[in-house]
C-alpha cells in the first residue's frame, strides 16, 4: 500500500534535468523524504527508461527512478522551453543536472544565470570528470569513470580481465555524493542565504572508494590487484561453497569474532597458532587460513552453514538472488519492498526507502509518471499558465503532455 506523504525535505523543490541514471537517482533521494521534484524530459522519455525489462511496452526502472516526482515534458532546446525552465528554477531550492560541463552555459541556463534571479539556489552538477579539468569535456558513464577510478581494476578474479557489478553503482554512489553535497549547501545556505555549485564527478566518486590503496601505494609503492571474492589485508573475508554448491560469505577478520569462528568450525586451537593468532598473522597467511575455513563450509549444505556461523555470532550471509530477497523474511520487516499501485501494471514492487529516520520518515507516494503525466498541473500550478497558454505550447511541440492530461486540457480549452 502507498506509504503516508511529508518527510524532513517537504518544502525543498527540487528542478530535476539530468537522465540516465546518475541525476534521476539523486532527484529520486529528495523526492523519497518529501522534497517536490519536478523532472524535465523530452518527449521521446529520458533514456533510463529504454534501461532493464519493460512490461507492456513500459518501462519497470522507470517505475521506481521516477517515483514521488512530477514529469513534466519539456524541449530545452527551444527558446520558450529554456523560458520555461528558467522560470521553474527561479521557483526551485536545487536543481540537479547531469548534461556534459558546459551545456547549461551554452543554453543560457548557467548557474551565474540562474542565480541572478535565485541567489538562494543550489545546482547539483553530475559529470564523468568534472567541471574542471583536462577531462571534463569528455563523454562519461558511470563504468568509464569506474574505469578512471581504479575501482574497476580491483574487481573480479586475479586470473581473468577486471569485471563489473551488474548494476549502475557508480553512478548512484555519485547521485548520494549529490544530494549529500546539495544538504550541505542547504545548510550552509540557511546561514548566508545563499546557494552554491556542488561538483560531482563519477570518477572521483568511484575513487573515493578504494581509499587504503591510496596510502599504501604512496608509502610503499604497492599496486593494489584484484582479488576475487576476497577482502586482502581483512582475513578471513572470503565467499565459500557449501555442500550442495551454494555460496556464503564469512568475515572474521577481528580478533573477538575470529574466536567465535574457531569455536564453530571446531577448531579452537587456531586462536593460540601464531600462524592465526592476530589480525596481522592472519592476513600473512590468507591462503592456508580460507583453505580450513572453506574445507568445513564444504562438508555441510548452506543451510546448516548460515545456521550454525549466526547462532555462533559469526558474520556471514548466504549470496542471496532477487529471489532469494522477495522471500527473505527480514526484507519483508523492513519494507525494503514495497508493493505500489500502477495503472499498467496494476501494482509493482519498488526498493524501499534508505535511510530509515525515526522521526521523519521518507516515503513512497506513487510509482514513476508517464512522460509528461504532470506537465499541464505543474505549468498551471507553478507558473500560473492557463490552458490557452499550454495548449499553444503543446501545438508548438515545446512541451508534451500524457494522454490523460491531453484529454483534459481539452475539455478545458
Amino acid at each position: 500500500m502507498p506509504q503516508q506523504p511529508g518527510g524532513p525535505l517537504a518544502g525543498i523543490r527540487v528542478l530535476e534535468l539530468g537522465s540516465s541514471v546518475a541525476g534521476p537517482f539523486c532527484g529520486r533521494l529528495f523526492a523519497d523524504f518529501g522534497a517536490e521534484v519536478v523532472k524535465v524530459e523530452l518527449a521521446e522519455g529520458d533514456p533510463v527508461r529504454g534501461m532493464g525489462k519493460r512490461l507492456e511496452g513500459k518501462s519497470l526502472y522507470a517505475a521506481s527512478i521516477f517515483r514521488n516526482k512530477r514529469l513534466v515534458s519539456i524541449d530545452m532546446k527551444t527558446p520558450r522551453g529554456r523560458e520555461l525552465v528558467a522560470a521553474l528554477a527561479e521557483k526551485s531550492d536545487v536543481i540537479v543536472e547531469n548534461f556534459r560541463p558546459g551545456t547549461l552555459e551554452r543554453l543560457g541556463l548557467g548557474y551565474d544565470a540562474l542565480s541572478a534571479s535565485n541567489p538562494g539556489l543550489v545546482l547539483v552538477r553530475i559529470s564523468g570528470f568534472g567541471q574542471t579539468g583536462p577531462y571534463s569535456q569528455r563523454a562519461g558513464y558511470g563504468a568509464i569513470g569506474e574505469a578512471l577510478s581504479g575501482l574497476r581494476g580491483l574487481t573480479g578474479d586475479p586470473d581473468r580481465p577486471p569485471s563489473r557489478i551488474a548494476a549502475s553503482v557508480t553512478d548512484e554512489v555519485t547521485a548520494i555524493y549529490g544530494a549529500f553535497g546539495a544538504m550541505m549547501a542547504l545548510w550552509s545556505r540557511a546561514k548566508t542565504g545563499r546557494g552554491q555549485v556542488v561538483d560531482a564527478s563519477l570518477y572521483e566518486s568511484a575513487f573515493s572508494l578504494i581509499e587504503p590503496h591510496v596510502p599504501a601505494y604512496d608509502k610503499l609503492g604497492i599496486v593494489a590487484e584484484r582479488a576475487g571474492a576476497r577482502l586482502p589485508d581483512s582475513t578471513p573475508n572470503n565467499t565459500f561453497t557449501t555442500r550442495d554448491g551454494r555460496y556464503i560469505h564469512v568475515t572474521a577478520m577481528g580478533n573477538a569474532v575470529f574466536v567465535r569462528l574457531a569455536k564453530v568450525i571446531g577448531r579452537p586451537d587456531l586462536v593460540s597458532d601464531p600462524l592465526y593468532a592476530t589480525q596481522i598473522a592472519r592476513s600473512a597467511n590468507e591462503e592456508a587460513l580460507d583453505k580450513i575455513i572453506g574445507e568445513w563450509v564444504a562438508a555441510r549444505p548452506l543451510d546448516e552453514v548460515n545456521t550454525a556461523l549466526n547462532e555462533g555470532g559469526v558474520p556471514a550471509a548466504p549470496i542471496y538472488t532477487i529471489a532469494d530477497i522477495f522471500k527473505d523474511a527480514h526484507y519483508k520487516a523492513r519494507d525494503m519492498i514495497v508493493r505500489m499501485p500502477d495503472e499498467t501494471f496494476g501494482s509493482v514492487a519498488l526498493p524501499g526507502v534508505v535511510p530509515k529516520l525515526s522521526a521523519t520518515p521518507g516515503a513512497i507516494r506513487h510509482a514513476g509518471h508517464g512522460v509528461g503525466e504532470d506537465t499541464v498541473d505543474v505549468l498551471t500550478d507553478l507558473l500560473g499558465l492557463t490552458a490557452e497558454q499550454i495548449a499553444a505550447l503543446e501545438r508548438d511541440r515545446i512541451i508534451a503532455t500524457s494522454s490523460a492530461r491531453e484529454d483534459k486540457l481539452a475539455e478545458e480549452a
